[in-house]
């Protein structure tokens, strides 16, 4: 238990009272009996307090939260006690979540509950910890104040944030995919599967209508076809120190989660398989999955994936990449080039691409972009802006020489990423490259 500011207030004011009985000493027996009345109220109300049944608190957390997104936690706090308490709660929230609520304030009355709902944002996936609940019970004159301590900790996973996921699937639903920037190319003739056979429609090519169907049904007839299926697509995911730089004050690799969700969630609506491979400190293997359970499985494989302080080994990730697939695949690796890769990179990925096609897909880091766009205006910003200038050049010339190699490529900014991805990948499905 503590003493609330009104036992300290009181305390000074006998001690002023005390003060002025020395300066007039006829009430001095005023003033100490004044101190044996204040010392009995005290004792008494610490009494209450301390012998007061403590509250009953349950918790109700989320299934799970997502990264950014606020979530509701509902607290039901019971009162035990045959006199009325006033409360000051404090959940134990994890430590860089944000509860803006916290503390919260209630009145209970005797043998009655309230229940408490507030948000929390969690700013890091993986799994996070609730801890106790606090509860600051004040004693019925508010003097003391006792702190208990309620339930044991909780674990909760936080999920990467795929709402544009979800956005984009809601907008194919209706067929609308341009306003999210996700562009259906037209399809070559080697990238489609016969899928069905309907009546003609004005704008239908002649070269898209089956005659013999049409001669016997004395209709036109057209045929409909369908991008290729069940075929396989393998993330290779850097998981290394380089994918630890901040874009926007968000690592590297949140952004990177964000474009292999969308990617995946295009994919999954074309019918092929999905594998994920970590390398860079990590070495996780999610087997191909394909159907409508395949989502929640990447999720729950993909949430906890953080960046590491160890470097990206290229060799060592393909050889294991080449044990693990054996089909020919679209192999997306996913990282963040850099100049000193070339050596081992190209080498690398020419040994992926004997059985499959590879994409490597970079992200360019909004740091060096921004010192580039900086005007110089001093010795050391011109220095930034040369440094800048021959990393990126470095990129480049990586960049050109996997391209030259039959290697695809993409480099994109962090906010531009997970739509460039989504579209190189139609693209390789509209090519019939795999």
């Amino acid at each position: 238990m503590t003493p609330n500011r009104r036992l300290l207030l009181l305390a000074a004011c006998w001690v002023f009272g005390g003060v002025l009985a020395i300066a007039l000493p006829a009430a001095l027996p005023a003033w100490k009996l004044a101190g044996l009345g204040l010392l009995a109220v005290v004792l008494a109300d610490a009494v209450i307090v301390r012998f007061a049944a403590a509250p009953v608190v349950t918790r109700r957390l989320p299934e799970r939260f997502a990264q950014g997104v606020d979530s509701d936690v509902r607290l039901q706090i019971t009162n035990r006690s045959r006199l009325p308490a006033r409360c000051e709660v404090f959940d134990g929230i994890p430590q860089g979540a944000k509860a803006e609520t916290l503390p919260c304030a209630c009145e209970l009355e005797p043998s009655r509950n309230v229940r408490i709902e507030h948000p929390v944002s969690m700013d890091q996936r993986g799994e996070a910890v609730f801890g106790q609940v606090e509860i600051l019970r004040e004693s019925p004159l508010g003097l003391w104040q006792r702190k208990t301590r309620h339930l044991g900790e909780e674990r909760v996973k936080v999920y990467p944030n795929y709402e544009p996921v979800i956005r984009f699937a809601l907008l194919a639903l209706q067929h609308r995919e341009s306003p999210m920037g996700i562009v259906r190319r037209p399809r070559a003739g080697t990238s489609r599967d016969f899928h069905q056979l309907r009546d003609y429609r004005d704008g239908d090519p002649f070269t898209q209508i089956d005659w013999k169907a049409s001669s016997r049904r004395q209709v036109l007839i057209s045929r409909d076809y369908q991008e290729q299926r069940d075929q396989s697509v393998v993330f290779l995911i850097d998981t290394g120190r380089r994918m630890r730089a901040l874009d926007h004050g968000v690592p590297q690799l949140d952004h990177v989660l964000n474009a292999v969700l969308l990617v995946s969630h295009v994919a999954l609506r074309q019918g092929d398989h999905l594998a994920v491979k970590s390398f860079g400190g990590t070495d996780r293997w999610l087997p191909p999955v394909k159907g409508a359970h395949a989502m929640p499985v990447l999720l729950n494989h993909l949430y906890d994936y953080q960046a590491t302080p160890e470097p990206s080994d290229f060799a060592a990730a393909v050889e294991r990449l080449m044990a693990l697939q054996r089909r020919r695949s679209l192999v997306i690796v996913v990282t963040n080039l850099r100049g000193e890769d070339g050596n081992e990179l190209l080498p690398s990925l020419q040994v992926l691409s004997t059985r499959h096609l590879v994409l490597l897909a970079s992200m360019r880091e909004g740091d060096v972009q921004e010192a580039l766009r900086k005007p110089v205006e001093s010795l050391r910003g011109a220095l930034r802006y040369l440094a800048a200038g021959r990393y990126d050049q470095e990129r480049r010339e990586i960049l050109a020489a996997l391209g030259a190699s039959g290697i695809l490529t993409l480099d994109s900014t962090a906010a531009e990423f997970p739509i460039a991805l989504a579209n190189r990948y139609l693209d390789v499905k509209a090519a019939g490259r795999l």
